[in-house]
């Protein structure tokens, strides 16, 4: 049997992953982390019966220990809990499905306890991808994406072994705002970003995708997971997410991954790769679909796209800044403190403002993510 440990289980991926774990009954949870969410990691825990779990927050740790007292399982918290966790010695698999940078010590602690990592925290990569990467080649462990269109990827490189990537084709849904102007998205409010024409995720991943920040996040994490300069990753609008991404070899030929809009699926392949399995749902219908259409991204209404192509060709430290100010913009916008055009705003004042420290360290990054935060507490957006 397969055993396997969560880092964000109450998360939106999390969720989902106990779900495959659950319709398939022949994989072992050895391990759960959440943030704060202690009510449905006590159902979880209930569940699943891992031998341990983390609460990030220290009072509801307490809270959760006093609530399973009746459970043979050992509830930590803090970063030392979640690098407990990562590194829980039955667990074969992590699935790191956090949101942020926070990712970045435990998917580092787990692969060097020998663990593979089933990655859904993309600003692992975007931000320590120089680091993550040729750790996981010295060590021997697998980078499997949970990301759709990255493990869309991954799947159409399976049997081309050797043979050279021309470029990928990274496909994006558009978000609930493709074809809006500038002066429409003046006025966007919190509401609005929330509603994603296709895909069903956390808050903070749907508001980076109506930026197109997400995609531009995505990019920098392919650059890294399949080795090509970002100018190799094109990014290619089909607003139906039926094509999920696509890899063009030098001789011309395209091989694409298509399916539903269902996260499921990419994450069952991870947790079970390089085999299938019957997964339930819907189903691709190709002559009811009628059509799958393409365009190209509006750079310039989502200039977040072209900021991180910008952040990920200079590299270093400013692929820190730019997810970090993203990750401080979003909360300040969900929280109704800025307007939405800020959001992108704020990116480009704190990466115009940064001093970019090449092939920096885990401190280094942390350290950036840092000075950003503090860099953006000084800045003033009106409503």
């Amino acid at each position: 049997m397969k055993k396997i440990a969560i880092l964000g289980s109450t998360g939106s991926i999390g969720t989902q992953t106990l779900e495959v774990v659950e319709q398939n009954g022949d994989i072992e949870v050895t391990a759960l982390a959440a943030g704060s969410n202690i009510v449905l990691l006590e159902k979880q825990i209930r569940k699943f019966h891992p031998v341990l779990a983390c609460v990030w927050d220290e009072q509801k740790a307490r809270e959760l220990r006093t609530a399973v007292a009746d459970l043979d399982v050992k509830i930590v918290s803090g970063m030392d809990g979640l690098m407990e966790t990562a590194t829980q010695p039955d667990a074969e698999i992590v699935v790191t499905a956090v949101v942020g940078m926070i990712g970045i010590r435990p998917t580092i602690a787990a692969m060097k306890a020998g663990k593979d990592i089933a990655l859904a925290n993309k600003e692992t990569l975007v931000t320590a991808g120089h680091l993550i990467m040729p750790l996981a080649k010295e060590l021997g462990v697998k980078i499997l994406p949970v990301d759709s269109e990255h493990s869309a990827i991954f799947q159409s490189l399976n049997g081309e072994k050797g043979n050279k990537i021309h470029k990928i084709l990274l496909t994006a849904s558009g978000g609930p705002f493709r074809g809006w102007t500038k002066d429409q998205l003046a006025g966007v409010q919190v509401e609005d970003a929330l509603k994603h024409p296709n895909w069903t995720m956390g808050r903070k991943i749907t508001i980076d995708s109506s930026t197109m920040v997400n995609k531009g996040l995505e990019v920098m994490e392919a650059h890294w997971l399949f080795d090509v300069e970002m100018d190799q990753v094109q990014v290619v609008v089909q607003p139906q997410s039926v094509i999920h991404s696509m890899v063009e070899y030098e001789d011309g030929a395209v091989i694409a991954q298509l399916g539903t809009p269902d996260m499921k699926l990419p994450i069952q392949y991870a947790l079970y790769y390089p085999q299938r399995r019957f997964l339930p749902g819907d189903r691709l219908d190709f002559a009811k679909m009628g059509k799958i259409t393409f365009e190209a991204p509006d750079m310039e209404v989502f200039c977040g796209l072209k900021l991180a192509y910008e952040a990920g060709r200079r590299g270093g430290s400013l692929p820190t800044v730019y997810n970090a100010a993203n990750e401080y913009a979003v909360g300040k916008f969900l929280k109704r403190e800025i307007p939405y055009l800020a959001i992108v705003e704020m990116i480009e004042s704190a990466m115009e403002h940064h001093h970019t420290i090449e092939n920096p360290d885990v401190e280094q990054i942390l350290e950036a993510e840092r000075e950003t935060y503090e860099f953006l507490q000084m800045m003033q957006f009106n409503m």
